[in-house]
């Protein structure tokens, strides 16, 4: 399996409505705002913490950016977040207080809600941030690409294969329409990492044989059920424990530790084979999702990546990654380090007066790519592999067999719902009881 060389790209400024099958939009509001010849808006799809942080990071850039239209399937989220952003004082994602106020024009017919309200907000926009659950990104994707939009969209890009499929679909035509996307796997931003990484690939610990990546903590946030939501609102609100919109998270965090291993070897593995379950966290809020994933990773050298992520509460903590080489080892455990076979340290990463924040150079670095008309970022198909490679971690253990990268890549399940709209119902349900089915190796289908 090889890699295809990424391309440089090129700035195609457009203003054009999206084609091949979104519909042109009338705007009842009249033409929007006009700006200085050099503004470049941004629309944000997703309005939820991370939405939230990406858009003011977009605001922070040197460019003359200007957010001009907001959408989000929950009103609530969407004006939470607009009143954080125009707060004299916003912390961002990193913890970073920022003040964007003045670089918010969104009025309340530019403040688009429901299932549809992206297809609103993209035509308004120049760079578009998706940042819904990652189940309703290969659509979005799709749209902006069609409407000729840049984009800067949140890991993972999609949460089964079709999904997969169409993101590496539409990432060939942003290719073609010479469009940047940025993906927010932000370590391939990070000074240490990149350093780090520029060493592996010169050679300095031999070939790459092996390796170990972790996402072990305590687990995330829970929304309780309110009795006046359908399923439908339910599981989106409580999106993180439904598949068809968060993967598990061995796709949907893990994804950051797997990515880095892949970006090391400069390859995706070739099968996986794993165990998982649910031995803490088996509460009917937490929908269908497993507490812990265990995955073998054989990549077609015979190289092993044993990855694990778990959520549970009071056991070992530990988010990083471990790549062993014929000649020494790499390690990001308590900083970044390279040692020799024996142990010896050859290189450790030494931090930089003000380090930069990597979320920040995300959107740093593309919104300088579309200022220059640069074609310079084609995030989408690494985002795209290895967000397949979690997938088939996922598949691998519910499944309890082995998986094959062309079974995972190629398979027809499709976790989301035939209907999108808030009476409809999603394919996973409660029971009786109000427990959803789980995945119950050797007899769960899951490819």
């Amino acid at each position: 399996m090889t890699l295809k060389k990424h391309s440089r790209r090129s700035f195609v400024k457009t203003s054009a409505l999206a084609s091949g099958g979104l519909l042109a939009m009338s705007m009842p509001w009249g033409a929007y705002a006009r700006y200085a010849d050099d503004t470049i808006k941004v629309a944000l799809v997703g309005c939820g913490g991370r939405g939230t942080g990406a858009a003011a990071q977009a605001l922070s850039v040197k460019q003359n950016t200007r957010l001009v239209a907001m959408a989000d399937a929950f009103a609530d989220r969407l004006e939470e977040s607009y009143k954080a952003l125009t707060a004299k004082s916003f912390k961002d994602w990193s913890g970073e207080a920022v003040s964007v106020a003045t670089k918010v024009d969104v009025p309340p017919e530019r403040r688009f809600v429901g299932f549809d309200a992206y297809l609103k907000a993209i035509e308004l926009a120049d760079v578009v941030i998706l940042a819904t659950p990652p189940g309703f990104r290969p659509a979005h994707f799709e749209a902006c690409i069609k409407a000729g939009k840049h984009v800067f969209m949140e890991k993972p890009v999609a949460t089964d294969a079709p999904g997969v499929r169409k993101v590496l679909e539409t990432a060939e035509l942003a290719k073609q329409k010479k469009l940047n996307v940025v993906v927010g796997l932000q370590r391939r931003y990070e000074t240490s990492y990149k350093e780090m990484m520029q060493r592996l690939h010169n050679g300095e610990i031999g070939d790459i044989i092996a390796g170990q990546v972790y996402w072990n903590s305590d687990g995330v946030w829970v929304v309780e059920r309110k009795p006046e939501w359908t399923e439908m609102e339910y599981q989106m609100r409580n999106w993180y424990y439904f598949n068809w919109l968060c993967g598990d998270h061995i796709v949907e965090q893990h994804i950051h530790n797997i990515d880095v291993f892949n970006w090391a070897k400069n390859a995706y593995p070739v099968r996986a084979q794993g165990m998982g379950g649910r031995e803490v966290r088996d509460g009917k809020q937490y929908g269908e999702i497993y507490d812990h994933h265990f995955v073998e990773f054989e990549y077609a050298d015979g190289t092993i990546l044993n990855s694990q992520c778990r959520h549970i509460p009071g056991t070992m903590n530990r988010v990083s990654e471990t790549i062993v080489g014929t000649k020494g080892r790499a390690f990001t455990h308590n900083g970044h380090v390279i040692t020799d076979l024996k142990g010896n340290r050859v290189w450790s990463y030494r931090k930089k007066e003000k380090e930069l924040n990597p979320y920040q150079v995300e959107h740093d670095e593309l919104f300088d790519a579309v200022a220059k008309g640069e074609f310079k970022f084609q995030d989408a198909e690494f985002g795209a592999k290895s967000t397949m490679t979690a997938i088939m971690g996922r598949m691998a253990t519910y499944s309890g067999q082995v998986v094959t990268w062309e079974e995972a890549l190629n398979s027809n399940i499709n976790l989301m719902p035939d209907k999108l709209a808030w009476d409809a119902l999603p394919k996973v349900l409660p029971d009786a009881n109000g427990l959803y089915p789980i995945a119950i190796p050797g007899k769960t289908k899951a490819v």
